[in-house]
């Protein structure tokens, strides 16, 4: 897949740990596992705003393209 998903980069730069950020968002750990992986087939807008209203981000933060 050509999409990159950097949200660790964007939780350690904030010291925080998944756990914290799925139970501020409001969804499972293991579905924010999922996204993190890149095994994510889509993401919801809603949850994309929740992650970076949370992490005081963009969302090119976190999604980045690379061509294969």
């Amino acid at each position: 897949m050509a999409i990159l998903i950097n949200l660790d980069v964007q939780l350690e730069k904030r010291q925080m740990k998944s756990y914290e950020l799925a139970d501020h968002i409001g969804i499972t750990t293991a579905n924010l596992s999922i996204l993190k992986t890149g095994k994510a087939r889509a993401i919801r807008f809603s949850t994309l705003e929740a992650i970076c209203k949370t992490l005081d981000c963009q969302p090119a933060d976190i999604l980045e393209y690379v061509p294969d």
